[in-house]
C-alpha cells in the first residue's frame, strides 16, 4: 500500500469536528517532525499546525495548505463526525508530498511551509491561522480539493477551482403581539418576514454575474396558536461568483428587507455573518499548477477551470494578505454521490497523483 493511502486510511478513522481536531493535529505534527520540519502547534490558539523546512538558501517561501476537520452528520439520531468532504485525503496528500520532498532533497532553496488548518467547515479556521502568523512570510500558497464526478473524473485535474463568495443574512423582525381574534391591534412579525422574503426574491442584479439568495430558515412562535407573534427570524443563504457582486447583493437585500417589514409597520434588525470571500488567484500560481498537472497527467489530464457555488475559507489567505500568490486545484477521483454526503466515496488511487501534482507544483514555484 502506498504511503499516501496508508495515511488517508488512518486519518479517515479519527474524524473530528472543527477546532476539535486534537488527535488529527497531534498525529500530523508528529509526522512532520519525523520528516525534519520545525513544527509549531496550537497556531492561533487552535488545533492548527504549521511545519517549516528551511533549505538554508535564499529563495521564496511556498506553502501547501490542507484542511483537517470532519463534518457533523446526524446518524440514527446521534451527531457523528464523518470525513465526507475529503479533508482527510487533503491532509494525507500534503503530508506525503512534504515527506517526499525532504527525503529526495527537492527543497534546494527557499522554504517549504506546511499548513494543517482546522475548522474549514465552520469558515473561521483560515482566519485563526492568519492571526497566528501562519502566512506572515509566505510568498505563494497552494491548496487542493477532491471533486465530484459531475465536475471532473479520475485521471484529470483543474488548475483553478473557483469557489463563490458565501454569506448568511439574518433578519429579526419586531412586531406587536395581539390576540388572534383582534389582529388589528397587533403587527404580525410573520407577515413582516413574508413581505421581506417577497421583496428579496424580486431583486435583480446583472444576470452575467452569477449569484443566488434564498431564505433557508424561518423561526416564529408566540407560544400558542391563537396569538400574533411579535418576533420572527429569517436566515438567507447568499452566494456570488464575485466579491463585488456579493457586496451589491447584500446592500440591496438589506434595503429590501427593511422596506418589506415597513410595509406593515414592523421594524427589523439585519446583520450578515459567515462571510466567505470568492476565489481570486494569481496568474502565476495557476500557471504553476497547470504545468504541474501536465507533468503528472500529460496534456490529456488537464481539465479547464471549474466554477462552483460552494465556499472555501482558503480564500481568506488572499483577502487578508493581498500580496500572496494563491492557487487551488481540483482533483478528479470519480467521487460519488457527492461531497457532504454520508455515503461519499472516491477512487483512492487518485491520491497518489494528487500528491505528485503538489510536489511538481512546489518544485516549479521554488525555481521560477
Amino acid at each position: 500500500m502506498s504511503r499516501v493511502i496508508e495515511l488517508y486510511d488512518y486519518l479517515h478513522t479519527i474524524p473530528e469536528l472543527g477546532f476539535e481536531e486534537h488527535k488529527t493535529a497531534a498525529f500530523l505534527a508528529e509526522e512532520l517532525k519525523k520528516a525534519g520540519f520545525h513544527v509549531t502547534t496550537n497556531v492561533g490558539s487552535t488545533t492548527g499546525v504549521v511545519g517549516v523546512y528551511d533549505s538554508g538558501v535564499a529563495g521564496p517561501t511556498i506553502a501547501l495548505r490542507a484542511d483537517m476537520d470532519a463534518l457533523g452528520h446526524i446518524i440514527e439520531g446521534k451527531l457523528c463526525a464523518m470525513h465526507t468532504c475529503g479533508h482527510d485525503a487533503h491532509s494525507a496528500m500534503v503530508l506525503t508530498a512534504a515527506e517526499e520532498m525532504v527525503k529526495t532533497g527537492a527543497i534546494t532553496k527557499g522554504k517549504l511551509t506546511i499548513i494543517f488548518q482546522p475548522a474549514e467547515e465552520i469558515g473561521t479556521g483560515a482566519l485563526a491561522m492568519i492571526t497566528g502568523g501562519a502566512i506572515d512570510d509566505v510568498d505563494m500558497i497552494l491548496g487542493v480539493h477532491l471533486r465530484p464526478i459531475e465536475e471532473t473524473t479520475m485521471g484529470k485535474a483543474t488548475p483553478a477551482l473557483y469557489h463563490s463568495a458565501s454569506e448568511r443574512l439574518k433578519a429579526v423582525f419586531h412586531g406587536v403581539s395581539a390576540h388572534g381574534a383582534r389582529p388589528h391591534l397587533g403587527i404580525n412579525a410573520i407577515d413582516a418576514a413574508v413581505a421581506a422574503i417577497t421583496a428579496v426574491n424580486a431583486l435583480h442584479l446583472n444576470p452575467t454575474e452569477t449569484y443566488s439568495i434564498k431564505a433557508t430558515q424561518m423561526i416564529a412562535d408566540a407560544g400558542v396558536t391563537n396569538a400574533i407573534p411579535n418576533e420572527a427570524t429569517v436566515i438567507w443563504d447568499v452566494r456570488s461568483e464575485f466579491n463585488p457582486t456579493m457586496e451589491k447583493l447584500l446592500e440591496k437585500a438589506k434595503a429590501a428587507i427593511i422596506a418589506g417589514a415597513a410595509t406593515i409597520g414592523a421594524t427589523v434588525d439585519v446583520t450578515n455573518y459567515f462571510g466567505i470571500p470568492a476565489a481570486e488567484y494569481s496568474d502565476e500560481a495557476i500557471e504553476v499548477l497547470r504545468e504541474a498537472i501536465i507533468d503528472v497527467y500529460g496534456e490529456e489530464g488537464l481539465y479547464p477551470p471549474i466554477k462552483t457555488a460552494g465556499g472555501e475559507d482558503f480564500h481568506y489567505f488572499i483577502k487578508e494578505k493581498p500580496s500572496i500568490k494563491a492557487g487551488y486545484f481540483g482533483l478528479g477521483c470519480d467521487l460519488t454521490p457527492g461531497l457532504h454526503n454520508p455515503s461519499m466515496a472516491f477512487n483512492k488511487e487518485a491520491l497518489e497523483q494528487g500528491k505528485n501534482i503538489l510536489i511538481a507544483a512546489t518544485k516549479r514555484a521554488l525555481n521560477r
